[in-house]
């Protein structure tokens, strides 16, 4: 079984290369993709379309020209890691799993127990909880593998 993962949230950690190198480390057919984790690069995504003062108006064409990928690869994955950390709001993942949630969409959360409560209502329609990228890689190769 091929699968195409979608991976969301935070972008200050590896957590997305160790679950890429673990899969790739056990053998399992999965391609991946992902937002752009560039911030600088995500921020200018918008900045083609002129007048790129800083403020509301950058960010906003900004994320509607980010939103072009993300919603394209969303609807297109077969399941979504969706990845919040402990030092910043990741208020785009929750969106991204809100998403997943109204199509449908298998997603795994990927958090410390810290976070627990806020998180619950985007735990509560995750498919699973994990806290490490090991466990991840553990249900990818459950779902991929003949048994």
């Amino acid at each position: 079984m091929m699968l195409d993962v979608y991976l969301s949230g935070e972008i200050h950690t590896d957590w997305r290369d160790q679950i890429i190198a673990g899969c790739k480390d056990n053998g399992l057919s999965i391609s991946f993709s992902s937002a752009v984790t560039n911030h600088e690069a995500s921020d200018a995504a918008g900045d083609m379309l002129g007048n790129t003062e800083e403020g509301f108006w950058r960010d906003h064409k900004s994320a509607k020209v980010n939103s072009i990928r993300i919603k394209t690869l969303i609807e297109n994955c077969d399941v979504a890691i969706i990845r919040f950390g402990d030092k910043y709001k990741q208020w785009n993942a929750a969106f991204d799993a809100g998403y997943c949630a109204a199509l449908g969409t298998p997603y795994i959360t990927l958090h410390d127990e810290a976070i627990v409560h806020p998180l619950k209502e985007v735990d509560a329609a995750a498919f699973a909880w994990a806290t490490t990228p090991e466990q991840v890689v553990e249900i990818l190769k459950y779902v991929v593998s003949k048994h």
